[in-house]
């Protein structure tokens, strides 16, 4: 059987794209459910990067690298045209440029001057080669895997919002880690194609329960980030001026957050809260497929494989990062960025091109993933510049337009929230450096991540144990690496972006406040984009210090005794079976009480139901007073809410007409929480003045009569 896909003549080119513009037309034109959700998901997010790869001739990619290309260059052109469209119609008398008809008369423009301009090129052939009965099964073998562990993870996120028993979740991590244990034992597992399978699969499943086991966004700042997708879908236009504080200032200069989800919303029909939670862990699954891919040519398969899965394996992957949108996306530019610097056989023309698009493309999805990028830029170039070796895929003048286009972008949009912000934290880093002697500055996490901090259990310790071994043998690899640097097969690139990624882990460490500007969880993560695969090397370093023989064999008995159970420790799956303290509401719910509430951004519906009342009922200019637990429900669900949120305090006097909200929370334990959870406010004697309005047996709404508390 073969199975060859080929693209000689450029007409054919010219008609296949066509036919599935007037296919994506047709869907929204009669709104056909479903169909239009997932044909329009794969028109936004692959059809726009293939034409341009076409445009480009990156006909010597493999399928998993065109894959990546296609989506990076399709999101990035979708923010980059979004962008012109918001600047350039309403100049014509179009006021809502980012609505369904401008979106689509756009789109449709822009594809087919791409077409024209991708048919005049030289025909690519994209061959996917012969495929005999045996490789057919395995593939559908490969399919069936890819599909039914993210199915199973669905499956059990939506029962545990439903029914609040999360056993098919337990049994999905638990099936995980089997398949993770299967795969690098199996004998045929020497292929690329077969582990970047289980990397999507186990990607999927892991990034997919802890969004869906709520029906509304839950994280932190994913509730600021749904907020600002609102106000921009709602206006179909994205006023970059609209907001000149730090905090909504800098969220605001995000198009990913903006203009990128705002698109996706009107095309496919798609609510906004559905497009945070399906389409962009889709497309941060692509990330650690990626990596996969990168890692394969300095590990091998396997290697890259058990690297993959260490990355994944750590919670804030799952957890914290599905709570952070603009990240979910700035991380895919991210490794692309990287995989351009790193990539040999790439044309030149193509690698400036795809540099620029995917430069612009991290500057307006993430400020600090972008900063970091520039920073090691600028680290990967003067290096080789003082040793006088120069860097083959790096010059001066790439450093000097990344650096342009960080600088102009976060300086002049939004009155300069984002540039504020990194003064703010050289600033914070710079007045913290007399506590550099006080280990508290570091915060808990890096206190316990260097094995500083109390555990609340002897489990817990246990749990600990694994995460310093994963740490410990990455800086084992590392300086094995370092040591046999000639012999590695890591190129000088890689080895200088690593050493680079190690320094700032140290940093993070050692000054006060550094780790603080991004959160140490997730500083680590992003570190874990080079470091992951010293993990491997240093297991086999260990093995081979006490055996020469079978090395292979028992540092990959290794990575199973560590890596196993700290990725059952991580998802807390351990501390759920012994019914200990956990972290993971997915798992626990039903035993954490009010702390999803508190610690995780979970939102309950009788908020909801009561914040929905709020806006539907009650006028637009009152104000409406609460606590920090309130905020989020009150941003996600009253229109129009933000200035008229005020913090309630134990001065605080509510006029006429203005109203308190208290959450089910509030409720239960009658007490407020202000700017800090020690500023704890009676709610009994402060609603005394105040006449209840309504109630849900969860949350509840006071109106003022001009008494004070």
């Amino acid at each position: 059987m073969k199975a060859v896909l080929t693209m000689r003549k450029s007409k054919d080119f010219l008609l296949a794209v066509l036919l599935m513009q007037l296919v994506m037309d047709i869907l929204v034109f009669f709104n056909v459910p479903v169909a239009r959700q997932i044909i329009g998901f794969i028109y936004l997010t692959l059809l726009p990067g293939f034409v341009f790869i076409k445009l480009l001739r990156l006909d010597n990619f493999d399928r998993i690298e065109i894959i990546l290309f296609c989506v990076g260059l399709s999101i990035a052109l979708l923010m980059l045209f979004g962008l012109l469209m918001n600047g350039i119609l309403p100049l014509i008398g179009i006021p809502d440029p980012l609505s369904i008809l401008p979106l689509m008369i756009t789109l449709n423009f822009g594809m087919i001057v791409m077409c024209v301009f991708g048919s005049l090129r030289v025909d690519a052939v994209f061959k996917f080669g012969h495929v005999s009965t045996a490789k057919l099964r395995r593939k559908v073998r490969d399919a069936l895997l890819l599909i039914c562990l993210p199915i199973l993870s669905i499956i059990g996120a939506l029962w545990v919002s439903t029914f609040e028993n999360s056993s098919i979740l337990v049994f999905m991590m638990a099936t995980v880690a089997i398949i993770f244990v299967w795969a690098i034992f199996w004998k045929r597992s020497d292929s690329p194609s077969f582990y970047a399978v289980i990397v999507l699969a186990i990607a999927l499943a892991l990034l997919f329960y802890f969004p869906l086991s709520s029906f509304y966004v839950n994280g932190h700042d994913i509730h600021h980030e749904y907020y600002l997708l609102k106000v921009t879908d709602n206006c179909s236009y994205w006023n970059s001026m609209l907001f000149r504080d730090q905090w909504y200032g800098r969220f605001n200069a995000m198009l990913s957050i903006t203009i990128l989800p705002t698109i996706y919303s009107n095309v496919l029909n798609l609510e906004g809260v559905w497009v945070f939670k399906i389409v962009f862990p889709l497309l941060f699954s692509l990330v650690p497929l990626g990596l996969f891919w990168l890692w394969g040519k300095y590990l091998g398969s396997k290697g890259a494989f058990i690297s993959t899965f260490l990355f994944m394996a750590q919670a804030t992957f799952y957890s914290e990062m599905v709570g952070l949108a603009r990240q979910m996306v700035a991380e895919l530019f991210f490794l692309l960025l990287f995989y351009i610097l790193l990539k040999k056989n790439m044309n030149s023309f193509a690698k400036k091109a795809c540099f620029l698009i995917f430069g612009f493309a991290l500057v307006v999805s993430h400020y600090s993933i972008a900063v970091i990028f520039l920073f090691t830029l600028v680290f990967a170039w003067v290096v080789p510049f003082i040793l006088k070796k120069g860097s083959k895929n790096l010059s001066i003048v790439t450093v000097i337009l990344f650096f342009t286009m960080v600088f102009s972008w976060y300086i002049y949009v939004s009155s300069s929230a984002s540039f504020e912000t990194f003064l703010h934290f050289g600033n914070e880093v710079v007045q913290s450096l007399g506590d550099f002697f006080n280990p508290s500055s570091r915060g808990t996490e890096v206190l316990a991540g260097i094995g500083m901090e109390t555990p609340p259990s002897p489990l817990h310790s246990v749990g600990r144990i694994f995460v310093y071994a994963t740490e410990a043998l990455v800086v084992v690899g590392f300086i094995t690496m370092l040591i046999r640097r000639k012999s590695s097969d890591f190129d000088r690139e890689y080895v200088t972006f690593s050493s680079l990624n190690m320094a700032l882990l140290l940093m993070s460490i050692l000054l006060p406040s550094f780790a603080s500007a991004l959160n140490m969880s997730r500083f680590y993560h992003i570190v874990l984009f080079f470091l992951a695969p010293f993990f491997w090397l240093g297991c086999k370093a260990i093995i081979s210090f006490f055996s020469k023989r079978k090395t292979e064999m028992y540092a990959l008995i290794l990575v199973i005794a560590i890596l196993v159970p700290y990725f059952l420790f991580q998802t807390d799956l351990v501390y759920e079976v012994v019914g200990v303290t956990t972290w993971s509401p997915p798992l626990s719910m039903y035993r954490m009480g009010v702390r999803p509430y508190l610690e995780n951004g979970y939102l309950h519906e009788l908020d909801v139901f009561g914040a929905d009342w709020l806006s539907r009922y009650l006028g637009s200019n009152l104000n409406i007073y609460e606590d920090t637990i309130s905020t989020a429900v009150l941003i996600d669900y009253v229109s129009g809410s933000l200035d008229r949120i005020k913090t309630l305090s134990n001065t605080t006097t509510i006029g006429y007409d203005d109203v308190v909200y208290l959450s089910r929370t509030n409720v239960l334990y009658g007490t407020t929480l202000g700017q800090t959870q020690s500023n704890v406010i009676k709610l009994s004697p402060f609603l005394n003045n105040l006449t209840k309005i309504y109630s849900n047996g969860g949350s509840e709404i006071y109106e003022g009569s001009g008494g004070g508390s």
